[in-house]
């Protein structure tokens, strides 16, 4: 869930359509549920696998547009990432498992303390978890770092952070896992939880929590 302060600097033109048009991965964006939470589908290339990032669909219209999209374009899921726990990021993770059974799934209550930090390779997707804490206390964030693409979930969002006023929210440790964050390279664009891509960069100029 957002926190409640936004400014109004807007990102330029450019960066709040596609972000990445030219990169091996490919994102499609949905805003599912009554908080517009993002859900993300992450294909590679022109291959036909996938990985599915917070399944947030809620009720049988969302749904369908999901399942719809994937038949579509002839995807298979190979992976659901989560970021958190909350309810908006996960509504819809029982439907997929109905539909994809044993599919693993990525996120701090399901991986492997090992896996933390380390990088996962899934049939041509490289990725890192990185423990963020703060805005809950098992938020994760998957850092693509060959695509300089990284996956917030609540913890950053375009200029604004998760709010912390929530069951195992922390502000100091949600100020510790930002500077993380910001040492990232200033390139790496971030498709959060909530709300429209960003930067590094642009976040680390126009964010006030930063």
């Amino acid at each position: 869930m957002r926190n409640s302060r936004v400014l109004q600097n807007s990102l330029p033109t450019q960066l709040t359509r596609s972000i990445n048009p030219l990169n091996m991965l490919n994102i499609k964006t949905f805003y599912f549920n009554p908080y517009r939470e993002c859900t993300y589908i992450v294909s590679l290339g022109d291959s036909s696998v996938c990985l599915i990032i917070d399944p947030g669909m809620y009720g049988e219209s969302e749904e369908r547009r999901f399942y719809d999209y994937l038949t579509a374009n002839n995807l298979t899921p190979l992976a659901v990432l989560i970021t958190h726990t909350h309810p908006d990021h996960i509504c819809g993770l029982e439907s997929i498992d109905q539909h994809y059974p044993n599919l693993p799934h990525y996120g701090t209550i399901y991986t492997m303390p090992a896996d933390i930090n380390d990088e996962i390779t899934i049939n041509g997707f490289t990725f890192r978890l990185i423990p963020t804490p703060g805005h809950k206390e098992d938020c994760l964030c998957f850092y693509f770092e060959q695509d300089h693409i990284l996956f917030t979930g609540d913890t950053l969002f375009q200029e604004s952070v998760g709010r912390t006023d929530l069951p195992g929210g922390d502000i100091a440790q949600l100020t510790q896992s930002l500077n993380t964050l910001c040492q990232l390279p200033e390139q790496t664009q971030v498709y959060p939880g909530h709300g429209y891509p960003t930067t590094i960069e642009h976040e680390k100029e126009y964010n006030p929590y930063i």
